[in-house]
């Protein structure tokens, strides 16, 4: 179920930053922020425990990342 929710939420991220730049800034903001926040939740476990609970917040953070430069970057190569 996270996983269909964290690609739904590239996919708009990658329109939004294709059709307005600007505005999709903020929403990448803040959806860094609430990956943030589940990072460093699931950090604070003892040991490897927490690691492991970490990693799947961050790489979705990276997912996020990357869509929403794709799309701002795809802008930029348009013709027009």
């Amino acid at each position: 179920m996270m996983i269909a929710g964290i690609i739904a939420v590239c996919v708009i991220l990658a329109v939004l930053a294709f059709f307005l730049p600007r505005l999709s800034r903020h929403a990448e903001q803040g959806t860094q922020k609430t990956l943030g926040l589940g990072s460093r939740a699931g950090g604070k476990a003892p040991g490897p425990l927490g690691r492991l609970l970490s990693k799947p917040f961050s790489s979705s953070s990276k997912a996020v990342d990357r869509s929403g430069s794709l799309g701002r970057r795809m802008r930029g190569h348009m013709p027009f």
